[in-house]
């Protein structure tokens, strides 16, 4: 049920699907090719710009709106334009996108644009208080705009003590290998949230933690829960009232979900969305469309299973009676 790649031009990953002006927008990152070899830094991933795609139905042909943004074009960028995503509010349309600053050290930074499709125009500076990587906007029935963001190993998480502007950078970020907690009785690392402000440019607030609980329990997942614990891209969307926060396992490769009440959780574990699919990592969106829900995803398939290249998917989801969210099959 999953569709081919959605284009075969460029390598996308990490697609961040949103339903602006009647059509689907996608919001990707663009893998290219490197000698850079595999490492948990993720240093491989070398990428240098954005492209946003479009497409009008499930399967129908997809728009290349073209380059929408360019490291070049960010002052405070040094390399590596990962995981981006996008929200429209007040008549603008903003790209959030992490990039590593000219230390090393990864920052989140907001580009705008009047179009859904580019090109953005970067703020000079990234957001204050910002760090670690996978911005994921969601903004809620009233209005108000929420940014997730958090990846661990490559993405610093685990190198920062503190949860917000006061946090402090503890290790050297040239340093490969897992650094987060271990343990069955230490809590895993969190992912992060803040509201924005109004203009869309800035936290409103600390940045807060994200709780996911043990569905059996109600604790804390722990740093040893490989499986169900949080390790990197964050998506929430709401359906039926209920806050579905949705992420990657990361080193198991699942993508996972958990339900709550509020955008802030706690939530519970749910379920898992997606089982590994080809390439070392996993990253997705969903979004409703035209009646139907649908998830966004990247594999390796097109490359053989270059882990660097990859091209981004969809296919259907569908809720059962309960809210949990489940596969489409072939009718």
């Amino acid at each position: 049920m999953a569709s081919a790649p959605l284009v075969t031009h460029i390598y996308t990953a990490d697609p961040s699907a949103h339903v602006f002006e009647g059509k689907i927008y996608v919001y990707p990152s663009h893998d290219r090719e490197t000698d850079i070899q595999f490492n948990d830094n993720g240093d491989q991933y070398d990428m240098a710009d954005y492209h946003v795609l479009s497409l009008d139905e499930f399967g129908g042909p997809v728009t290349d709106h073209g380059v929408a943004l360019r490291a070049e074009d960010v002052p405070w960028v040094s390399k590596q334009l990962w995981a981006p995503d996008a929200a429209t509010k007040n008549g603008q349309y903003y790209l959030y996108f992490p990039a590593r600053d000219k230390q090393g050290i990864f920052r989140i930074g907001v580009a705008v644009s009047d179009k859904p499709g580019g090109p953005f125009t970067p703020d000079p500076e990234p957001i204050p208080g910002s760090y670690s990587i996978d911005p994921a906007c969601f903004v809620d029935d009233d209005g108000q705009a929420y940014l997730y963001f958090g990846g661990i190993w490559g993405g610093q998480l685990q190198c920062w003590s503190g949860s917000g502007d006061n946090g402090k950078f503890k290790f050297d970020a040239s340093k490969s290998g897992p650094q987060e907690p271990k343990g069955s009785d230490v809590p895993a690392l969190l992912c992060r949230v803040a509201k924005l402000s109004e203009d869309m440019h800035t936290f409103a607030e600390e940045v807060r933690q994200i709780q996911i609980l043990d569905d059996k329990t109600g604790k804390l997942l722990v740093a040893d829960d490989h499986d169900r614990r949080f390790f990197e891209a964050p998506w929430m969307h709401k359906y039926n009232g209920k806050y579905y926060f949705s992420y990657s396992t990361g080193d198991t490769h699942y993508l996972a979900y958990a339900v709550g009440d509020n955008p802030y959780g706690p939530f519970t574990y749910a379920g898992r969305i997606l089982e590994p699919v080809v390439g070392w990592t996993t990253h997705h969106s969903i979004v409703e469309f035209k009646g139907k829900w649908y998830l966004f995803y990247h594999d390796c398939e097109l490359s053989k299973g270059v882990d660097h290249l990859r091209s981004v998917r969809m296919r259907e989801i569908v809720y059962d009676e309960q809210g949990n969210i489940l596969l489409a099959q072939k009718q």
